[in-house]
């Protein structure tokens, strides 16, 4: 057994050392925000925060983790950045097929955690996950909404 902290919450968990993270959030918690789009942490759709810093959780082993603070999109909004980067996200109308923005947001979030006034060009290098649909504008400009919320 593993004990790890995610969302406010400790769990004990039965898996292999080098399960990745994204598997027992999604297979093990049952935690099925958090999405598998390409399974070699090139894509983002798989990103969490840990200990603050966002993190392709495919790529995460079990036993790298520790005693880190784990957070997933299933709980952003209990952040009150995480909230605020929701409602930019709603009212800009970003998500168009929606996959890639729980890890979209999960980025943004831990971006406005470190830098609550990103220039564009930190927006640009923080915002590394892909999206399909071509939001990016839009991903951009709910990030500046957020940081002046």
């Amino acid at each position: 057994m593993t004990k790890i902290h995610v969302n406010g919450r400790d769990y004990e968990v039965a898996a292999e050392a080098d399960t990745p993270l994204l598997w027992v959030l999604r297979d093990t918690l049952g935690l099925t925000g958090t999405k598998y789009g390409c399974g070699i942490a090139q894509c983002g759709a798989c990103t969490v925060m840990i200990d603050g810093q966002a993190t392709r959780s495919c790529q995460v082993p079990l036993d790298s983790i520790g005693a880190s603070d784990i957070r997933t999109i299933d709980a952003i909004e209990q952040d009150g950045v995480g909230r605020k980067v929701v409602e930019a996200w709603v009212a800009d109308q970003v998500p168009q097929c929606g996959y890639c923005q729980s890890g979209q947001v999960m980025a943004a979030t831990a971006l406005l955690k470190q830098n609550p006034k990103p220039s564009d060009a930190d927006i640009a290098d923080a915002m590394t996950n892909l999206c399909r649909c071509g939001t990016y504008n839009r991903i951009a400009a709910a990030i500046r909404r957020a940081a002046r919320a």
